[in-house]
């Protein structure tokens, strides 16, 4: 089940941050969290299952001014290592880019160290295309 991410889920946000690279946040993860669900132009989402948070991904809307359509930019999506390939990730992306197409916006992309060669056959996948520092998938608006 994907849902809004809520302050409770800090400390499995936190396991899974460590897992892509991330460690130690626990000291700051309860303002960031909150700072998200303030702001209209974030959205944080995790995936639950069995009682608990698997996956997460942050979406940052880009306001534009000299384009029709704002971006939408995924700045972290991890699945629990225990679940990878399971189709998890596919779900988080295609529900990111579902509320990105809605909220109005003209692409979606994300930036991928290009250390994660995994990430990047999975991006590709999901019908992104490398632009010189961004993956990028163009919306139907």
């Amino acid at each position: 089940m994907i849902r809004a991410a809520n302050v409770e889920d800090r400390e499995d946000i936190s396991r899974l941050l460590t897992q892509l690279g991330y460690p130690d946040t626990e000291t700051f993860m309860k303002e960031n969290i909150e700072r998200f669900l303030a702001d209209p132009n974030e959205e944080l989402m995790v995936y639950e299952a069995e009682g608990g948070v698997i996956a997460c991904l942050s979406l940052h809307y880009i306001p534009q001014l000299g384009m029709r359509g704002d971006i939408a930019s995924i700045s972290y999506l991890v699945v629990d290592s225990s679940v990878r390939s399971k189709g998890i990730g596919q779900a988080l992306e295609e529900y990111a880019s579902a509320c990105a197409h809605q909220r109005g916006c003209a692409s979606i992309q994300v930036h991928c160290h290009s250390r994660r060669i995994q990430a990047h056959k999975f991006y590709e996948r999901q019908g992104f295309k490398e632009a010189p520092k961004y993956f990028s998938k163009r919306l139907d608006i």
